[in-house]
């Protein structure tokens, strides 16, 4: 009888915390803090349990638990909440950007892409024949500026021989990530943030760790090259794809349509 007195606003309601509590989970698996989580899930829980049992005294000492669960929870997972609303503004919220183009539209654009991709993967190829460590970060929706400002700011055209002159070990920037951003070069020797996930293979270094890390924070496609394996990974939205051919690398890009 129950489920009759169900207003459009209560599936919206429910449908809306469904969504939060998804966004919550995926932002947190595979961290420590997920086992706080349910740790405080299950204190929750245990309240609501012992409230409609009139258990007075234990509810009214857990009450006061949860009273400043907020301000726990925030303190808690700070750095959770602050990639919640990197996510929101930077993943979900595209950047607008006034361009003739979107109205006379030039007809250059799907062959500047294909050039542009073609670079990136010879690149990537060489390196990885050599076994050149490499970190390459393509912005999408979000800006990376964030991250190029620890870095030195290049704005030059994409060619293969400037990637791989960047990442030659002797080179004085080779140390960090290349931020790729409209269609050039943006800057280089670039720090990213290391992801805090437990749940990683092991034999993933600092460069992969740092390529999930940013990909955790801002809407953007990394490709790493391992120094020491000579393999081409893909890390997107925190999904990682190892081993990857020149030509599956090709198809990415292009159809990212970065």
């Amino acid at each position: 009888m129950m489920l009759l007195n169900l207003t459009i606003f209560d599936i919206i309601d429910i449908f809306l915390v469904a969504i939060i509590l998804f966004q919550l989970y995926r932002l947190i698996r595979g961290t420590a803090a997920f086992s706080i989580f349910l740790a405080i899930f299950f204190i929750y829980l245990f309240w609501l349990v012992v409230k409609a049992l009139n258990m007075e005294l234990a509810a009214a000492l857990l009450g006061q638990v949860i009273g400043v669960g907020v301000i726990a929870l925030i303190i808690v997972f700070q750095q959770e909440v602050r990639r919640f609303l990197l996510v929101i503004g930077n993943k979900y919220i595209a950047r607008s950007r006034f361009s003739f183009d979107m109205f006379f539209p030039s007809g250059k654009k799907g062959s500047w892409i294909a050039r542009e991709v073609e670079e990136i993967v010879r690149a990537a190829e060489s390196m990885a024949s050599k076994r050149i460590g490499a970190l390459i970060v393509i912005g999408r929706t979000s800006r990376l500026d964030i991250y190029a400002e620890g870095g030195e700011i290049l704005k030059a055209k994409i060619s293969a021989k400037l990637l791989e002159t960047i990442f030659f070990k002797n080179s004085p920037l080779h140390d960090g990530a290349v931020l790729i951003e409209d269609g050039q070069i943006m800057a280089a020797r670039c720090p990213l943030p290391i992801t805090d996930q437990i749940s990683i293979p092991s034999h993933f270094g600092m460069r992969h760790r740092a390529a999930l890390g940013v990909t955790e924070h801002v809407d953007a496609l990394v490709i790493v090259i391992s120094e020491e394996t000579g393999h081409i990974t893909i890390v997107d939205t925190g999904n990682v794809t190892e081993n990857i051919t020149p030509h599956e690398l090709r198809q990415i890009l292009l159809k990212e349509k970065i």
